[in-house]
């Protein structure tokens, strides 16, 4: 499973605040292979956010496996994974939007994803790289947020697979063997963290070769 995970694919969820479609979405992430979400708290009181929305049953566990790292704003988070090479597609209707299938989802690529109620702000909007749009047919004008974060990263996972992406494993083999321990034993992975011990090798089913002390 570590072999397929796709560092260079993820979601930003921008104050996406209720707790089946952030586990939902959170669940589709581990389901392509996605290594680390990002999100911006709900801000459900002054300037300040909130925590996180509460894991639920939806995400069928997906939380033990994908890691959620948290950003004050979406503005600032966008251009922190612009930093890193990634190009920040949002879902969000303008002159420039574009359907969701044309992007190269092949290039590290993060999804933004806008607050049920209110979407993507316009200022994150136009930091993005590009606005995407899902075509709709019938009377309503959005499916609900964690359908499109399905439908779109389901299209990102059929582009890597035609080119290869999930065929050899994009993390090195420290990063592998580090997750493989942390994945298999999460009860003695903090300990040996606590101690300042490196973590024991594993042989290529999973269990340890050699404890420390």
């Amino acid at each position: 499973m570590l072999s397929l995970r796709q560092p260079t694919l993820t979601v930003l969820m921008d104050e996406v605040n209720k707790p089946h479609n952030f586990s939902a979405i959170l669940r589709t992430c581990d389901a392509v292979g996605v290594l680390q979400a990002h999100a911006v708290p709900p801000h459900r009181s002054g300037t300040l956010p909130s925590a996180l929305p509460t894991y639920v049953a939806t995400s069928g566990s997906a939380d033990k496996w994908v890691d959620v790292q948290t950003h004050r704003d979406a503005v600032s988070a966008v251009q922190a994974l612009q930093a890193r090479g990634f190009q920040v597609l949002a879902t969000h209707l303008s002159e420039k939007s574009v359907d969701y299938r044309e992007p190269d989802y092949t290039r590290p690529t993060c999804v933004l994803l806008g607050a049920e109620k209110w979407g993507v702000s316009d200022a994150a909007a136009q930091a993005a790289d590009a606005n995407i749009v899902i075509p709709m047919m019938g009377m309503v004008q959005s499916l609900n947020v964690s359908v499109a974060a399905a439908t779109i990263l389901f299209e990102a996972q059929r582009q890597r697979l035609a080119a290869g992406l999930y065929a050899a494993p994009q993390l090195d083999d420290a990063e592998l063997d580090r997750l493989a321990f942390e994945w298999g034993y999460p009860e003695l992975a903090p300990l040996y963290r606590e101690r300042g011990e490196a973590y024991p090798a594993l042989d290529d089913e999973g269990q340890v070769l050699a404890a420390h002390g």
